[in-house]
């Protein structure tokens, strides 16, 4: 009788850890899914972004003769986040993507014309419209980030993260001196 307990007693442990493995990957499975949906996101929102700039620089063209320096730096930055082929390159690029297109707003008010224009205006609210649901999407993406990156550091399921090769994702960070307001030079 007592070797009976034993057996079922081991066997009832056996199964529960198998349970628990099972249930610890399958969350840490939901957890990188949640990662990457939330990129994903983000991304959206980037690619809605990346697609108006042609718009603003036709229209800013159109009614301003100034430093086409910027435009073509707008112009090159679009096709390289297109191009970029990891989350890293990507971040990098939208964050210089962010820096000019400030610069080019802040150059753009300099000019009363093209301010008062329609066009300037729609577009100019769509990419205000635009950079809000980014930084909204960051801010999720960050936090399903924070959430995974927890699971798969912390014990037990560290063990199975690690043997499965759940590996830690990166935060998404803003550019050293993005809170630094960005100096235009006439």
């Amino acid at each position: 009788m007592k070797n009976k307990w034993v057996i079922f007693s081991i066997i009832g442990l056996v199964v529960l850890l198998i349970f628990w493995y099972a249930a610890t990957y399958n969350s840490l499975v939901k957890l990188n899914e949640d990662t990457n949906n939330k990129w994903a996101q983000v991304e959206t929102q980037y690619q809605r972004r990346v697609d108006l700039i042609p718009n603003l620089v036709s229209t800013v063209k159109g009614a301003a003769k100034f430093e086409s320096s910027t435009l073509e730096e707008i112009t090159r930055l679009r096709s390289q986040w297109q191009s970029a082929s990891n989350i890293e390159d990507k971040v990098q690029t939208a964050n210089q993507i962010e820096s000019t297109l400030s610069k080019l707003l802040v150059i753009a008010e300099n000019y009363p014309a093209l301010k008062a224009t329609q066009n300037f205006i729609a577009l100019q609210d769509e990419l205000s419209n635009t950079e809000n649901k980014i930084a909204v999407e960051r801010g999720r993406y960050n936090d399903a980030v924070r959430n995974y990156n927890a699971k798969i550091k912390t014990f037990p399921s560290n063990i199975v993260a690690k043997k499965f090769g759940f590996i830690e994702k990166t935060y998404f960070n803003a550019k050293p001196g993005a809170e630094n307001i960005p100096e235009v030079k006439f």
